[in-house]
Order: C-alpha cells, then sequence, then structure tokens
C-alpha cells in the first residue's frame, strides 16, 4: 500500500518540473545578473568574433611576432625576387625592369666603393708622386661615374617611356641609379638577370 501511494506522488510532481522548463521564461522574471549596457555587449561580441585579446601584453606580443613573421617573408623574397613579400618600394612592373635593365649592364659606379678604398691608401702613402696620381684618379673615377650615369638615365628614362606609357614612373629613374651604386652581388632584390641579357 506505502509503495504504490509514494510512486503515485512522485509521478505528479516530474510532470509539474516538465512542464515548467518547457515554458517560457518570464521576461520580467530576474535572471540571476545584471543586463550589460548595449556598448558593453557590442564590444564583447567584436571581440569574441575577432579573437582580439582582451589583454595588452598579449596585443604586443601578437604584433611583434606578426611583424617579425612579415620581415622573414621579405628577407626571403628580397633574396628570391618573390613579388608578393617584396618591400612598397620595390613592387611593381616598373620596377622590376628597372633593377633588369640595371643588372644586365656593366656600370663603372658599382666599382666605386673598391675604387674609393684604393684611392684612400694611396692618399695616405707619403709620397707626392702616389699622392697626385690618386688625386687624379679620385677625379677620374667621379668623372666616369657621373657621364655613365647620366648616360644610364637617358637611356633608362626611353625605355621605361616606351614600355610602361600609361604606368607612374615617379622615382623609377633614381631607383635604378642608386642601384648602380652597390656591387652587382650585394644588390637586394638579387639579380635575376645575367649581364648582357636583355631584360
Amino acid at each position: 500500500m506505502f509503495r504504490s501511494r509514494s510512486k503515485e506522488e512522485k509521478a505528479p510532481t516530474t510532470k509539474v518540473t516538465a512542464d515548467l522548463s518547457k515554458q517560457p521564461r518570464d521576461p520580467e522574471a530576474p535572471k540571476g545578473r545584471p543586463t550589460p549596457k548595449r556598448s558593453e555587449a557590442q564590444t564583447q561580441r567584436r571581440r569574441a568574433s575577432s579573437g582580439t585579446p582582451t589583454d595588452r601584453k598579449e596585443a604586443m606580443k601578437r604584433q611583434r611576432e606578426a611583424r617579425r613573421a612579415d620581415m622573414a617573408r621579405q628577407r626571403e623574397a628580397l633574396a628570391s625576387g618573390d613579388e608578393r613579400y617584396l618591400p612598397a618600394r620595390d613592387k611593381g612592373p616598373v620596377r622590376r625592369f628597372v633593377r633588369d635593365f640595371v643588372d644586365s649592364r656593366f656600370c663603372i659606379a658599382e666599382y666605386f666603393l673598391p675604387l674609393a678604398v684604393i684611392i684612400l691608401i694611396l692618399s695616405v702613402i707619403q709620397v707626392q708622386n702616389i699622392q697626385n696620381i690618386s688625386l687624379l684618379l679620385w677625379l677620374g673615377v667621379i668623372v666616369l661615374i657621373v657621364v655613365d650615369s647620366i648616360g644610364l638615365g637617358f637611356r633608362l628614362k626611353k625605355q621605361l617611356a616606351q614600355r610602361f606609357p600609361d604606368a607612374p614612373k615617379r622615382g623609377a629613374v633614381a631607383y635604378g641609379l642608386m642601384r648602380t651604386l652597390q656591387m652587382r652581388r650585394l644588390r637586394l632584390p638579387k639579380p635575376q638577370v645575367k649581364r648582357g641579357e636583355r631584360p
């Protein structure tokens, strides 16, 4: 008798709780926490969607890592000539053509540094004739570099006008002349053409 009654008592209570859970919550009933302001809720949603770190140290760490990865990609691109990761000053078909145009030619300016070192050593020697020779060499090297650079600049400007009539060419000639001052093996991005090869 007692067992059957206890079963009967339990059954309706479970039914009632199940019915209560199915019913929608009253909007005016307390939910156990304060409602956040709209601005706070929006910032929380943005952070959750973008994955932005809330901690300032974490954000700085991520920035450093991203910068390091970018620099590594740029170094690889400078060595391989990959256009996608090159610095902004080296990007584009105009700059690529300028590099190939300069790299395919012999330029006196690329030997400026070794010649300058030799002339400096000669000028240190305390012999009048050698010092005179070093001075003449110095003047001769500067004149040859200026003449060669002017000729290269005119030829490069003409080629750019023919090949890229509509593309912006501002600073392209100066970019090429600066490249001539670097020794071929030290140039970055690395030369992609051989000497005498048509760009």
